[in-house]
């Protein structure tokens, strides 16, 4: 979908008029307007408050334009896995069973790979594999690059 659709659609389900939306996100009736038509797209900050507003991450609203992963842990990103800054805000790089709260979980990559292993292992993954496997991909996310 792209923005536009997705303003709209967000905004109707949260029963906003383009007025009510304007007025909470600070811009004009036009500019929802605007939107919703396709002619613009809200700026970076007025992405922050819809963000907040409606509970989806800015990556939603832009369509989701790039699939996002846990740059610790690289599981894949959607809005409900998403972590959070400690103001509530999204932080579109961690998953929140990695960072939560300002505070990452794991210390070091062996002991992400050590819970990794312990709970995704299986018969078809054994865990000679799955170790592997992780020892050779977590490194290689932003959060463990040396």
């Amino acid at each position: 979908m792209e923005t536009k659709d997705i303003i709209l659609e967000l905004r109707t389900k949260h029963g906003l008029s383009q007025d009510a939306l304007a007025e909470k996100v600070y811009v004009t009736r036009q500019a929802v307007s605007r939107w919703e038509n396709g002619e613009t797209v809200p700026n970076t900050e007025t992405l922050k408050l819809l963000s907040s507003l409606f509970d989806v991450s800015i990556n939603t609203l832009l369509g989701s334009p790039r699939k996002l992963i846990c740059q610790c842990c690289g599981m894949p990103l959607e809005d409900g896995s998403i972590s959070r800054e400690p103001d509530g805000a999204f932080n579109e790089e961690y998953c929140k069973w990695c960072y939560t709260d300002g505070k990452f979980a794991y210390t070091s990559v062996e002991e992400l790979t050590d819970f990794l292993v312990s709970h995704m292992a299986n018969d078809q993954f054994p865990p000679d594999q799955a170790r592997a496997y992780f020892s050779g991909m977590l490194p290689t996310l932003n959060h463990w690059k040396k």
